[in-house]
């Protein structure tokens, strides 16, 4: 008869189910999806909509997508009150933290003051 791993766990001494448990739990929290996020804070796709003031269908489709936006994921982050840090690791190296990458207002301000410059050109 197959054992399930229920039945290996039972078996564990407290201590060492507990430890496995604990691991088990820090994997998948460090792997959520989207979706996993969004039910994490108590929120519905329609709040979260309304928050960043599109259409429910599109949250449902960002929480579906494996690529998104750098811009478009922050501020799905952003909108649940959290904040999105991008990281590089290279062998042997200590992490280094991208900065401006996927910042909305930012990029936004450069675009709008060159319009304004090329407008001013043209007058």
């Amino acid at each position: 008869m197959a054992r399930t791993l229920k039945d290996k766990l039972a078996a564990l001494e407290p201590a060492r189910r507990a430890g496995v448990e604990a691991e088990a739990n820090r994997l998948h929290t460090e792997y959520l999806t989207l979706q996993e996020l969004r039910k994490a804070k108590d929120l519905t796709q329609v709040q979260l909509a309304q928050t960043l003031g599109i259409q429910q269908a599109t949250v449902a489709k960002y929480e579906r997508q494996s690529d998104l936006l750098l811009s478009t994921l922050s501020s799905y982050v952003q909108a649940m009150g959290g904040s999105l840090k991008l990281m590089v690791e290279f062998p042997g190296k200590a992490p280094v933290a991208l900065e401006g990458l996927g910042e909305i207002e930012e990029p936004r301000r450069r675009r709008s003051a060159r319009g304004n410059e090329q407008a001013a050109a043209r007058a």
